[in-house]
């Protein structure tokens, strides 16, 4: 598999700084597994890290933007988020009902002191940056 080539702001990096220390931890780990997960992928040769409103953003141009964040206002939670005008989180949904927590259409729900399921997490991250490729698929190719 040829070599991802990563496109990176330097303003991503300003974003992960300000995180609190206590969540700081959680946010690195989620990016690393992006960036793995992107690595693993036949048909991306390419990843943009990016802000979009302000949070960390990836982009493929086979697939559809992927997003994190932690809020204040939700102090023991960060999130992932995906476009609500695709069909990710309802699949997920019926992909794994049982595995995550889901807000609304957009978002998949980390608790900060909860272990991160990264094989199904995988799966997710899999089927939003190819998901131009996938989307005709009943199930995204989960």
């Amino acid at each position: 598999m040829e070599d991802l080539k990563l496109k990176i702001n330097p303003d991503v990096a300003s974003v992960f700084n300000t995180y609190p220390d206590s969540v700081r931890p959680q946010m690195l780990a989620l990016r690393k597994l992006v960036l793995e997960t992107a690595q693993e992928i036949e048909g991306i040769n390419q990843l943009e890290e990016t802000l979009k409103w302000g949070e960390p953003s990836y982009l493929t141009k086979i697939g559809s933007t992927l997003r994190m964040d932690w809020k204040a206002k939700s102090p023991d939670q960060y999130a992932l988020y995906f476009k609500c005008t695709s069909r990710l989180v309802e699949t997920f949904k019926i992909v794994f009902k049982n595995t995550f927590q889901f807000e609304g259409k957009r978002a998949i729900v980390f608790k900060l002191d909860s272990k991160l399921p990264k094989e199904e997490l995988v799966y997710c991250i899999k089927a939003a940056l190819t998901y131009h490729k996938v989307k005709h698929l009943p199930t995204l190719g989960i």
